[in-house]
């Protein structure tokens, strides 16, 4: 479950809308008088499209106005019904398998220019030095300027064990840098952050929820438990979903054999199921602290959901999203998908934690820009109890049991900041510095100042960034910039981590400085308390 955003001929592109239609399950008494219509419809349609390609007075790309109106009879259903061409439909799956062939880093153009905006450890392009930032000015000889990401793509992907020539643009660089990458399986984690924050707490962040979440989880809880955990923070912040199988593997992780995760209800006979955790746990007595903010959707939202309902997690941060449309994807013709929304889910006491949306959807999309009431009202229809009896309520997202606002890396920043955040400023700040004796790319006379692991944010460092921020003509405020001090150096320090020593170094340093998360170690006893009530509950049960 996840929300994932040419024809040769007229015939050919009409015919996959009927696929489109058709495959995606939509029987019964009223899909069947429906169809009688379809030839109907498909006259206008390709009436339409015929007159668009003789008249229109510039050029016309069939599979463009094909694509279109697919997308565009898609988004007449709700927020996340979804149409993806070949490209999107490879990515998505690409995204969910969570591997590929190439050089591991991820590409977007910037004034022209192929940008590096990622690269995933241990990657091909990470072993060779690439980094954040760097301009990939020249492919196997060719200048890149003006080149399409998709350009790029296809020539830095091939076969495994193949090489490829690039030369890299730096700043504090004064000529380009020639590397040879050799192309290997590129393995995308989910788990991107697993650490003791103390001698007994253990903290696993999931960025998504991919095929491979369950296995990545549990690695890292074992790991954590020979390093003597006994309590933990799971972060499902900013986590958008994904599937739905993964979801309810996670949430067994926590959950005792036969206790209901989700179930589904739908149009199509086969969309209603019950979804019950079926394995035996081993971490069925650990104290623990759900995470999540007004980004964590989806997924993330069943397993805080039936956390929540079962009074096995305590959670903690701001209300989720509120997605609870389960889309199925399917391929249709030419390369090409469709994700369709199939069904509602709903938590274990019976929660649609759907939101509402308006006709345009606007509302429903700007949501995390937004500010939450704390105060909202419900309606006594939404009242639902957990298994312990405690109030929960359906109908927008996830309330936390105890609420901390913290949209940005567990900061409430100011708008300035948001700003600098948005526009990357702290990402372009770290390509100052180098970590000291990393000699995979070879030093010239401006190399950036280098930096050991153990170093700490200047009030040297803090003034050179805010140099920058003048001369990148963001509007300096000084009353903000002197309120968000915490934030910008924990970001500072964060953004340099990421570029130098890798994401778990960048997590557990940002761990110290994120007040959300800090504030949630404070609420272990209320974590144990309820963990108590849970087993209470579940043995009268039993009985």
């Amino acid at each position: 479950m996840s929300v994932m955003r040419s024809y040769r001929s007229v015939s050919a592109a009409v015919s996959a809308v009927v696929v489109c239609a058709l495959v995606g399950g939509f029987w019964g008494r009223s899909a069947l008088s429906a169809q009688d219509q379809v030839p109907d419809q498909l006259k206008v349609f390709t009436a339409a499209l015929g007159a668009v390609e003789g008249n229109y007075i510039g050029a016309v790309e069939s599979d463009r106005l094909v694509y279109g109106a697919i997308s565009g009879m898609l988004q007449t259903l709700d927020p996340h019904s979804n149409f993806m061409d070949p490209k999107s439909y490879a990515q998505m799956r690409e995204r969910q398998e969570g591997r590929y062939y190439g050089l591991g880093i991820t590409i977007a153009v910037v004034e022209s220019e192929l940008t590096a905006v990622s690269i995933f450890e241990n990657s091909p392009a990470y072993q060779k030095g690439m980094r954040r930032g760097d301009v990939i000015a020249k492919i196997i000889g060719e200048d890149t300027k003006g080149w399409t990401s998709d350009q790029a793509v296809r020539k830095l992907r091939g076969p495994k064990g193949t090489a490829v020539q690039v030369s890299i643009k730096r700043a504090g660089y004064d000529k380009l840098i020639d590397l040879e990458v050799t192309r290997d399986e590129i393995h995308i984690p989910t788990v991107v952050g697993a650490f003791m924050l103390d001698p007994q707490t253990g903290y696993v962040r999931l960025s998504e929820f991919g095929e491979n979440t369950d296995a990545e989880l549990g690695r890292a809880l074992r790991d954590l438990q020979r390093q003597g955990m006994q309590r933990l923070v799971l972060d499902l912040r900013n986590n958008p979903g994904g599937a739905l199988d993964q979801a309810i593997r996670v949430s067994n992780r926590f959950l005792p054999r036969g206790d209901m995760v989700v179930y589904t209800r739908g149009r199509v006979p086969n969309s209603d199921s019950d979804y019950r955790a079926t394995e035996q746990s081993d971490f069925l007595n650990l104290p623990m602290v759900t995470l999540v903010n007004r980004s964590s959707a989806s997924a993330s939202e069943i397993v805080s959901g039936a956390l929540q309902d079962h009074d096995r997690s305590l959670i903690v941060g701001e209300t989720t999203f509120g997605k609870a449309l389960v889309q199925s994807v399917y391929r249709i013709s030419e390369g090409a998908g469709v994700a369709v929304t199939t069904a509602h889910y709903y938590t274990p006491s019976g929660r649609l934690i759907q939101r509402p949306w308006d006709d345009s959807f606007d509302e429903y999309l700007t949501y995390t820009l937004r500010e939450q009431d704390p105060n909202k009202a419900h309606s006594p229809a939404d009242l639902k109890l957990t298994d312990g009896g405690r109030k929960v309520y359906s109908g927008g997202g996830i309330e936390p049991d105890r609420r901390f606002d913290g949209p940005l890396e567990g900061f409430s920043p100011t708008r300035f900041a948001r700003t600098l955040y948005t526009r990357n400023i702290f990402d372009t700040y770290a390509q100052r510095f180098s970590r000291k004796g990393d000699t995979r790319i070879q030093a010239t006379a401006s190399t950036p100042r280098e930096l050991t692991a153990d170093f700490v944010v200047t009030d040297a460092m803090v003034a050179e960034f805010k140099d920058m921020v003048v001369k990148s003509r963001i509007k300096m405020d000084e009353e903000a910039w002197q309120k968000d001090q915490p934030f910008i150096r924990a970001m500072i320090r964060y953004e340099i981590d990421m570029d130098l020593f890798g994401t778990v170094a960048a997590r557990r340093n940002l761990a110290k400085a994120d007040p959300q998360l800090q504030f949630s170690l404070s609420l272990f006893p209320e974590a144990q308390q309820l963990l108590n009530l849970g087993k209470a509950t579940g043995a009268r049960a039993a009985r």
